[in-house]
């Protein structure tokens, strides 16, 4: 089974069919398909000019879509591996679970960020643009919950050392008097 960037040569390729070229395109969107498959085929369609339903469309315009495609697999690679960098901090600091939400463990690998329903429903903007977007957003609710979560265990570790105070307050030592 060939990854996306294999794929991806194979839609450049001069040399190769027009329709083979959509064809590995249709195939790019089994590993990466914001809006789901069928929702993100027909969205790169609008936005280059390509008949979803063309079976030989102009190379060009397969080249726009997969150009677009490509800006935004980018966008989503560089927020896994931001994601992947804070949790492997998380991890050192004793955070266990992952403070995130379902909505990332959902749509690992970068299916269906966002699901559409109706392949026309998509939004008209470009797919990195729509991308960056739901980063910010899902980095903001991580940020809240990663603080939340380095608070729960900050304390947890607090209240486990030996001459801890209870309330959370004082240095952990007892005043010895003599």
């Amino acid at each position: 089974m060939a990854g996306f960037n294999a794929l991806a040569e194979q839609v450049r390729d001069p040399e190769r069919d027009p329709s083979q070229r959509r064809q590995a395109l249709r195939k790019c969107l089994e590993r990466f398909a914001p809006y789901g498959h069928r929702a993100t085929w027909y969205h790169l369609c609008a936005r280059a000019g390509i008949s979803p339903d063309d079976r030989s469309p102009d190379p060009e315009r397969l080249m726009a879509a997969l150009e677009e495609l490509e800006e935004a697999r980018e966008v989503w690679l560089a927020y896994e591996r931001d994601f992947a960098r804070r949790r492997r901090e998380q991890k050192h600091l004793g955070v266990r679970q992952p403070p995130g939400d379902a909505w990332h463990r959902r749509c690992w690998g970068g299916r269906g960020l966002l699901p559409v329903e109706d392949p026309g429903a998509a939004p008209p903007a470009p797919l990195a643009e729509v991308l960056r977007r739901l980063v910010r957003e899902a980095e903001a609710r991580e940020a809240r919950r990663a603080a939340q979560a380095m608070h729960s265990a900050e304390r947890a570790l607090r209240a486990r050392r030996p001459g801890a105070v209870a309330h959370g307050g004082g240095t952990g030592r007892m005043a010895v008097s003599g």
